[in-house]
């Protein structure tokens, strides 16, 4: 999570890593962590924050900027743009998304829609 100058991350190996940076920054966004006009930290502070290449990071954000989520100020940095106005759209975006995975995931293990209903309300409830 993104919070002040600093991140914490969490990679997994499945995804790759620029992804999985998009990702997280678009779940700061989604949840207001990150609100419009707020500034980045430089490339090379966040990949060194996150372990990572900064070629990596570079990636991540200019596919975040290409998408609309960053701009960019010259001599200045990056920032969020406008578009995190709109982070309620974005978190509709990323629930559908992670619902998909979760739901593909439940039926490669066999459970039929009225099982994963049966499970989540379980899990919900605190029930095993």
């Amino acid at each position: 999570k993104i919070r002040g100058d600093y991140l914490e991350w969490n990679f997994d190996e499945n995804t790759p890593i620029y992804l999985q940076i998009i990702e997280q920054i678009k779940k700061c966004i989604a949840t207001g962590e990150l609100q419009a006009d707020e500034k980045l930290p430089a490339v090379r502070e966040l990949a060194v924050t996150a372990g990572v290449n900064p070629n990596t990071m570079q990636k991540a954000l200019s596919q975040l900027e290409n998408e609309g989520y960053l701009y960019s100020i010259r001599t200045s940095g990056r920032y969020v743009s406008k578009q995190a106005d709109k982070s309620q759209q974005l978190q509709k975006e990323l629930t559908k998304q992670y619902a998909d995975a979760f739901i593909e995931n439940m039926k490669s293990l066999g459970y039929e829609k009225d099982e994963v209903v049966k499970i989540l309300a379980d899990y919900i409830s605190g029930s095993k």
